[in-house]
């Protein structure tokens, strides 16, 4: 999909700028590529810089409960210091490294109800203008892929995807936000726990996989949500039985051994956490519960619900830099 608009800082007869991404979608740690065009006004200007910024919607826990808004994770100069001619037409292909943790959207082709975007902002005669967002499609390394899958075989069912802006105890995480894949457990599982959600951390080496459970009580116990951490070489993935190592995961997450724990939540501005569980309920990445057999089977499962695909839409026609609520600027 290609955006236009016109520089709105220069006013009529400013330069234009359409940025199209090419259609493969990217892999977390992989390459984006695309190409920005660009259209002379009615004089020429000398472009300062283009740069493509990532951006992704989040949630954030407050004192007052939870919001949304955009947050921009990184930042790319893929040009810039030249003349544009009056009318001239110009394109600049690019090709940038996405971050590592950058987000999953997509299983199989399924959306999440993940929101990410890649904004064009051009500066031009010491003025910058952000044009309106393309859409960015990312799917998951194999080793992702292969505790999703294990995940489905083993009976979990997909039930909602969504970031959340915060910090994940004694983990790698880079990012100010990190993404969750709440899960619904089998029936073997579901006198154990209300569900469970999982996080991959990708690196260059591997995947950090933290797995949270809400655990129910017992008849002399409280409910408690429990974690399990472990780490996945990249090289590794081809020759593991996933079903095997992903049961083994759950198995001692469930059982009496697994340490109670959460990840915690960021500081606001103030640089006061809010502590005590992080639950995330539905939020914009809820999805329409999978069942069983949703992820083994290679897709999500269910359908989009429409609050989704309605506030992904309007993330992408309607966001403008004035009007969005952002969060977390300063830590972008």
């Amino acid at each position: 999909m290609v955006f236009k608009r016109l520089l709105g800082s220069l006013g009529v007869g400013g330069p234009a700028v359409d940025t199209a991404l090419d259609p493969v979608s990217a892999v977390p740690g992989g390459t984006l590529s695309g190409q920005v065009h660009l259209k002379g006004g009615n004089a020429d200007f000398t472009v300062d810089h283009i740069t493509l910024e990532l951006i992704a919607r989040v949630e954030a826990e407050h004192e007052h409960g939870k919001s949304e808004g955009a947050i921009a994770f990184e930042r790319f100069t893929v040009g810039g210091g030249f003349r544009l001619a009056e009318g001239e037409h110009r394109t600049l292909p690019f090709a940038i490294t996405l971050p590592w943790e950058t987000p999953v959207t997509e299983l199989h082709g399924q959306p999440l109800g993940i929101v990410l975007g890649v904004r064009t902002e051009l500066g031009v005669a010491g003025a910058r203008d952000k044009g309106d967002l393309d859409p960015l499609t990312v799917r998951p390394l194999p080793a992702q892929e292969a505790v999703l899958e294990a995940l489905g075989q083993l009976g979990f069912g997909f039930k909602s995807a969504d970031l959340e802006l915060g910090r994940i105890r004694g983990t790698g995480q880079q990012l100010p936000f990190y993404q969750e894949v709440e899960l619904t457990p089998p029936p073997t599982f579901a006198h154990q726990a209300n569900e469970i959600e999982v996080t991959f951390l990708a690196g260059p080496a591997g995947v950090e996989v933290v797995i949270e459970a809400d655990k129910r009580g017992g008849l002399f116990s409280e409910g408690h949500d429990t974690l399990g951490h472990h780490t996945i070489s990249h090289c590794d993935v081809p020759h593991l039985d996933w079903n095997k190592e992903v049961d083994a995961w759950i198995h001692l997450l469930l059982d009496h051994r697994a340490t109670p724990g959460h990840p915690v939540p960021h500081p606001d501005k103030d640089g006061h956490g809010h502590g005590g569980g992080h639950r995330s309920g539905p939020g914009m990445g809820t999805v329409a519960a999978a069942g069983a057999a949703g992820l083994a089977v290679g897709v999500v499962g269910g359908l989009v619900a429409a609050e989704v695909v309605d506030e992904v839409g309007d993330f992408f026609e309607g966001d403008d830099e004035d009007e969005a609520e952002d969060v977390g600027d300063d830590e972008a």
